[in-house]
């Protein structure tokens, strides 16, 4: 029996699965799907965990239930592309034809002192829990601090002050603004949302060291106190990839050929956040990446050449707590209520496996 092994359930490696399954699976092949979790998380909505206003249990989607596929639960902890093998804590190495490395990111911390160790991450559910609890436990008029004024800060700021409405929060950036990539009429909505509603914004802050409570600046003598503080302030691969010793991009993201292979083991896929691609990490461009891998299988079992048509996405889409939002779609910046059910509806149709 022929193995596809496909690490990691996420948005990627979980959209793979679902096409192959839908397609022409050879009656040789058999798929197995290595996760440490026995459920997919919407890791687009982890902002809401730690916030407290959804249940962990509302992020969790099941895995597919089908003969053909076998659900493996561990930590992948190392890989060997010339032995075509997988190791996993505690088991025994696993083999395979066919390799699908979508283990997703980790925070990037950009050798700040202390800034792992004194930060609180929403990267995966288990950290997102943790950050949860540890907001939770701020006492009222306690100060929170996210560092990092992209797409998830913004939207971890603004679902706490939903939640917690007796917190003191900011938002530290390096830039001069929150949503600093995206045109400036979104920035400036975001900006008067948060003024609106009480969140402090700095802008140009350079952190060189974190301690307990404590935040230095480069930009400040005075030190910034803080109570509990979250990193969203940039992500790389997991440590598996950034151990792999092949071609990588600046952001330390595998080098794929048009196939989504690696150029030197064409056997072996990567998708989503470990891969090198045209655009920003995202689960829109994991799931998009993940059907043309099965679309590549599926030519390659058919003897024929895979006809990828090019990935474009449908834009991007955040929340400013349940009632507000901000959207970008093309170059066209989308505001206010609209964006903010889209983005339920696209949340809707991730938990019934619908894209």
């Amino acid at each position: 029996m022929k193995r596809i092994v496909i690490l990691g359930g996420g948005y990627g490696g979980l959209s793979v699965a679902q096409d192959l399954l839908a397609g022409e699976l050879p009656d040789d092949t058999s798929i197995v799907l290595v996760d440490r979790m026995p459920h997919q998380g919407l890791k687009t909505e982890y902002y809401a965990l730690v916030a407290g206003t959804v249940a962990d249990l509302d992020l969790r989607v099941a895995f597919p239930s089908d003969p053909r596929l076998i659900i493996t639960y561990g930590e992948v902890t190392g890989l060997d592309l010339e032995q075509k093998q997988v190791f996993i804590e505690d088991q025994d190495p696993l083999e395979y034809e066919w390799l699908v490395v979508a283990l997703g990111c980790t925070d990037k911390y950009h050798g700040i002192e202390g800034a792992e160790q004194y930060s609180n991450s929403i990267q995966t559910f288990s950290a997102s829990r943790k950050t949860y609890q540890q907001l939770n436990d701020v006492k009222p008029y306690g100060q929170v601090t996210i560092v990092g004024g992209g797409l998830s800060g913004v939207e971890v700021a603004a679902e706490l002050r939903e939640s917690r409405p007796d917190l003191n929060i900011r938002i530290l950036d390096r830039g001069s603004s929150v949503m600093s990539a995206f045109p400036a009429k979104l920035q400036d909505y975001v900006s008067s949302w948060f003024l609106e509603h009480g969140v402090e914004m700095r802008g140009h802050v350079c952190l060189t060291r974190l301690e307990q409570g404590i935040l230095h600046d480069s930009n400040n003598a005075e030190p910034i106190y803080t109570d509990v503080t979250v990193w969203t302030a940039g992500i790389q691969p997991v440590p598996i990839v950034q151990q792999l010793d092949l071609p990588k991009d600046n952001q330390g993201r595998l080098i794929i050929n048009e196939y989504h292979q690696l150029p030197e083991y064409n056997n072996v896929y990567i998708v989503g956040d470990c891969a090198s691609l045209p655009f920003s990490p995202s689960g829109q461009a994991a799931e998009a990446q993940g059907k043309q891998v099965a679309m590549v299988l599926q030519a390659i079992w058919a003897d024929k050449t895979p006809q990828l048509p090019k990935i474009k996405l449908k834009g991007v889409l955040g929340s400013l707590g349940k009632k507000a939002g901000f959207g970008l779609m093309g170059k066209t910046p989308i505001l206010g209520r609209v964006p903010r059910v889209l983005k339920s509806g696209v949340l809707w149709m991730s938990k019934h496996h619908l894209g």
